[in-house]
């Protein structure tokens, strides 16, 4: 490895690890959106900016030039000697609608954030291994609700309910893949997941005679779980090849302690009304984050084209979240429940000549995806769902296949109907994906 890649190397590591210390202590929100109220709160897609780019596909994706950590089996296509980094920050703009009461309501928020960091590196022969931070899920909403019953508001006045929450939950992990042979290829990954969320609710009446009750829950969360995967890929014709991907996601136990406390604040004498500590690890009634399994299919040309099909079925059934204090809403109108999260994605990548030494339009490599999303909770019965689209580009820079990877995914989540909020929005980011040889001894400075 070159004394200038590795300084490159240093760098990178200290910007990402850098911004994701400021972003934690300084409270920002990893994701904005009222859907992150329900349960560990609104779930990441894992990959890079490579992935995103082709709507988050990569299971059945063995490509030498970029990291790739859908699959762990994945992480064994590479040059021989290679060692590769990437890491990856997002900008979301969303806005936000709501139909409630014969009014409507709009709003908008943007935010930026350090996504995802992973290096990967040969062990011996064909085997190889990558180590990683990403996040997991990101709790981010604020919001409040005026009391409209007019039996309730001639007995105490005008009433509001406001919410707010704040937090993530990350993903550290290791994996190791092997190739066995041209074709079959299997991985397994470790993965710890760690971090703190809290959620308040707080009611306010106008008349003196009433305090404010406030609702705080701090939810300090940890699980141990692992994810294995295998890839193969089958030569038709001369330039074609077409891959199978499988990967499975181990359900992992929540452990930690949730802290709860209510009270009543305001002119009235100010009392603690209750409070608890719950330690999950101990609990009779575990709480579980569900199994995932993914299924992927993709048809490959020379390296210059590539099309690629992803499944993925989550249950969140058995997780139970849906009575669980600091996981479940309180809201007896919009009771959450529970279901099988499943994801459709459709990606596709084109690269006229990676070599070619005279135009470099022709040397980037040209994305775009569709994807649809069911999430892991139903509110009052009605799923809610997301649906997009992305493009994607790579901007080779330096030698080999280093390269800046620009990302666009616009979509929607949510509707209008039966008051609840619809999202549209689309989100940006940037991956710098490096590449360079590992351990080899330069001849000349």
């Amino acid at each position: 490895m070159s004394r200038k890649t590795y300084s490159v190397l240093l760098i990178a590591a200290g910007l990402f690890l850098g911004g994701f210390s400021a972003s934690a202590q300084s409270g920002e929100y990893g994701s904005f959106t009222p859907y992150s109220v329900f349960g560990v709160g609104d779930l990441s897609s894992p990959g890079s900016a490579y992935n995103a780019g082709m709507a988050g596909v990569g299971i059945a994706t063995r490509n030498h030039r970029y990291l790739n950590t859908v699959n762990p089996a994945a992480i064994s296509a590479r040059d021989s000697l290679a060692m590769m980094l990437d890491f990856t920050i997002d900008n979301a703009n969303t806005l936000y609608r709501q139909n409630y009461g014969g009014e409507t309501f709009r709003s908008g928020n943007n935010r930026t954030n350090v996504s995802s960091f992973a290096m990967s590196f040969p062990i011996w022969n064909k085997l190889s291994a990558a180590v990683g931070l990403r996040p997991y899920s990101s709790v981010g909403y604020k919001y409040k609700i005026v009391e409209d019953d007019p039996a309730m508001i001639a007995g105490n006045g005008s009433i509001s309910y406001s919410a707010n929450g704040l937090g993530s939950l990350y993903n550290v992990f290791g994996a190791a893949s092997w190739a066995i042979g041209k074709r079959l290829s299997v991985g397994a990954e470790a993965d710890y997941i760690f971090g703190k969320v809290e959620k308040s609710f707080a009611q306010d009446f106008s008349a003196s005679a009433y305090n404010e009750v406030q609702d705080k829950y701090t939810l300090n969360l940890n699980s141990l779980s692992g994810k294995f995967g295998l890839q193969y890929e089958q030569p038709i014709g001369k330039d074609w090849k077409i891959g199978v991907g499988a990967t499975y996601f181990l359900s992992g136990r929540l452990k930690g302690y949730i802290d709860y406390a209510s009270a009543a604040v305001g002119s009235v004498e100010s009392l603690t009304i209750d409070s608890f500590s719950d330690t999950l690890g101990m609990r009779a009634n575990p709480i579980y984050l569900a199994n995932e399994a993914g299924l992927g299919i993709s048809v490959n040309y020379a390296d210059k084209f590539r099309a690629e099909l992803n499944y993925l079925r989550a249950d969140w059934t058995k997780s139970g979240m849906d009575l669980a204090d600091g996981f479940a809403t309180a809201d007896a109108k919009l009771p959450m429940a529970t279901t099988v999260k499943e994801s459709w994605k459709l990606g596709f990548e084109y690269v006229p000549n990676i070599n070619d030494v005279r135009y470099y339009y022709r040397k980037m490599a040209y994305r775009a995806g569709a994807y649809f999303n069911k999430e892991y909770f139903t509110l009052a019965g009605q799923p809610v769902n997301s649906a997009g689209i992305t493009l994607g580009v790579t901007l080779p820079v330096f030698r080999w296949y280093n390269g800046v990877s620009i990302t666009m995914d616009a979509g929607q989540r949510g509707g209008l109907q039966n008051g609840m909020v619809r999202e549209r929005y689309i989100k940006f980011s940037v991956g710098v994906n490096l590449f360079d040889i590992w351990f080899v001894k330069t001849q000349y400075q």
